[in-house]
């Protein structure tokens, strides 16, 4: 299920899961011990269902059963904007857990009805290449990688998987829960449509992958460490590969920032990321508040590099 190259790349790197208990996050930890990649486990609880408390036992009872560390996060959250909450605590305790214990990877469990669902979901709002195809095998984020080895796996075949050897998994009720946008796709259209058309549906998205790449290629023109300069087109595209790039630095942008990027053209993003229009040409990096020395602010001023800019250029040259 999984390919040999997301294999070989997991068999070299220092794997953290993200577990829930549930078809997909299950499936996967058995495929990972099949192909002997090793890894460890992280698990959330929400405590919005009375099999929650179940759940992170059994995490528990696989990651003493195969020897695998185990961490746990137990929170309560309002009902108001809980997936967007849920999400930001989730990634939240796994960065934490990653950068204290020097893992290179988070392994997660999403699958083709995800990838579909998010495709459906910003298809109805209206959205570019980008966005639709927000979910790739291999992300980079702050100081880890992400990968989805299942995205080209329907959430049957796992079932079935499972099944086969009898091997225990949980389903969460709230996923029948048509308030949540996702699984009004889910129900209405993404399982339908992959019950009938799952060959084609891949094909298309690896298609498009590769499309999408060639358009990353052709408008990322420059970058060094976490400073970008890439081309200045037109507005869509612009905020197209802004928002490439700010995903790629660990960055999440709201309309409303990226809004404000293309009304000011010289901002700094959330009091994180500088995005600068300058001569047909757009500078992106960490902003960086710093005392810098007048040499270097002249050479900066000489090569015409915008003020947002300097302070993370300054501190990267002195650590080379």
């Amino acid at each position: 299920m999984v390919s040999k190259k997301i294999v070989k790349e997991l068999q070299k790197s220092k794997n953290l899961l993200a577990f829930s208990a549930g078809i997909d996050s299950t499936a996967l930890y058995y495929i990972l011990l099949q192909n002997s990649i090793e890894f460890d486990i992280a698990i959330v609880d929400y405590n919005t269902r009375v099999e929650s408390k179940q759940e992170v036992e059994y995490a528990h009872y696989l990651a003493y059963t195969h020897n695998k560390k185990i961490y746990t996060k137990s929170v309560k959250l309002q009902n108001s904007n809980f997936e967007k909450n849920a999400r930001d605590i989730r990634y939240d305790f796994f960065g934490e857990i990653i950068s204290h214990n020097n893992y290179d990877t988070l392994i997660t469990a999403h699958q083709l009805n995800d990838k579909l669902e998010w495709f459906f979901m910003q298809f109805s709002k209206g959205a570019g290449v980008s966005t639709l195809l927000g979910m790739e095998e291999i992300s980079l984020r702050d100081n880890y990688k992400v990968v989805k080895p299942l995205l080209n796996v329907p959430k049957q075949r796992l079932k079935e998987y499972l099944d086969k050897d009898s091997i225990r998994y949980f389903i969460d009720s709230s996923n029948s829960d048509i308030k949540y946008k996702r699984n009004y796709f889910r129900h209405n259209f993404t399982d339908k449509l992959l019950h009938e058309f799952e060959g084609g549906i891949i094909k298309s998205f690896e298609y498009l992958q590769e499309d999408k790449k060639e358009l990353d290629r052709l408008q990322i023109l420059f970058n060094k460490d976490k400073y970008y300069i890439i081309s200045s087109f037109n507005d869509y595209s612009d905020i197209k590969s802004i928002d490439i790039i700010l995903k790629r630095v660990g960055f999440l942008a709201s309309k409303a920032q990226k809004d404000e990027i293309l009304k000011s053209r010289d901002c700094v993003v959330g009091g994180k990321i500088a995005v600068v229009f300058m001569d047909n040409r757009i500078f992106i990096a960490p902003y960086k508040k710093i005392v810098m020395d007048k040499k270097f602010k002249e050479k900066m001023r000489v090569q015409r590099v915008p003020p947002k800019i300097r302070g993370y250029l300054y501190e990267l040259n002195r650590k080379t």
